[in-house]
């Protein structure tokens, strides 16, 4: 039990990071985390049923994991947050400033992505083939429930659902929207063209080369393939995807800064206590 909840609150920091990473164009939290490419650690156990000597092994490695996350990760948000409240609290950031703050989250990836390589490829090379049979199937049904649910409709209905789980998103850091900026997240959400689209089509690219690497995770190169993978996931996600990503995170510092300018005091208000605790949350999580 002790080692499930440890495991349990390293998922907590990643969820909380990737809550802030949100912010550079995934479709929602739950999707950002259930589909991040780090997180196969975590998924695998989702989608696979482990033996009891591999759940062990995960749940030793990531414990490992937390402990090296809360050391040398955790004063790092922390001091980027105090960073972010300051420059929030001299009212609505300029582009620039939030651009700033964007990039500094995605620095934080790296890092992480590169500590949860060797676990990954532990995991994934214990895997047998029936094992892996069955990953290929989960991941493939999951992969057709999210079209089904993302690309329901046509162009229309689908930039409606977009403003909806943008509007949500943005939400969660300031509050109600007003008129302005609900018609701004909606222009915003009907002027992203196959966004939707692409990132599904990446993301499956990225499950067949997995699936590709895992018929050799007996070769010595194997470890090799899942870095690329998971630190260079983008690679296998084909060029439209990484032009994708590129113009959508510039788009939503854009977006960001324009909802800023049209809220009031309450949305800069709710902005300032988001981030606020989400540095306590960072804090309380300590590495014992």
């Amino acid at each position: 039990m002790a080692q499930r909840l440890r495991s349990k609150s390293l998922k907590i920091v990643a969820l909380m990071l990737v809550a802030s990473l949100v912010l550079a164009g995934c479709s929602s939290t739950r999707l950002a985390y259930r589909y991040a490419d780090w997180g196969v650690v975590w998924w695998v156990e989702d989608y696979v049923s482990l033996d009891r000597d591999q759940k062990q092994q995960l749940n030793q490695d990531l414990d490992a994991l937390r402990q090296w996350h809360c050391a040398a990760e955790l004063p790092r948000y922390s001091a980027w947050l105090d960073e972010f409240e300051d420059d929030v609290a001299s009212g609505p950031p300029d582009i620039d400033t939030l651009y700033y703050h964007q990039q500094q989250l995605m620095d934080f990836v790296p890092g992480l992505l590169t500590e949860a390589v060797p676990i990954a490829v532990n995991l994934l090379q214990s895997l047998s083939d029936e094992q892996v049979a069955e990953l290929a199937r989960n991941m493939a049904k999951d992969q057709a429930e999210l079209e089904q649910e993302m690309l329901s409709g046509n162009a229309d209905d689908m930039a409606r659902a977009r403003a909806e789980r943008t509007s949500e998103r943005v939400e969660r850091w300031l509050g109600d929207l007003n008129t302005r900026q609900q018609t701004l997240v909606q222009h915003w959400s009907a002027n992203r063209g196959q966004q939707t689209e692409i990132w599904l089509q990446g993301r499956k690219k990225w499950q067949q080369a997995l699936l590709e690497a895992l018929k050799n995770r007996d070769q010595p190169g194997f470890a090799d393939s899942i870095r690329e993978l998971v630190v260079n996931s983008e690679q296998a996600r084909g060029p439209e995807y990484q032009a994708m990503m590129e113009e959508s995170q510039q788009a939503l510092s854009s977006l960001m800064h324009d909802l800023l300018q049209a809220g009031d005091s309450k949305h800069q208000e709710q902005l300032q206590a988001r981030a606020n605790k989400l540095n306590r949350d960072f804090i309380a999580l300590t590495c014992s």
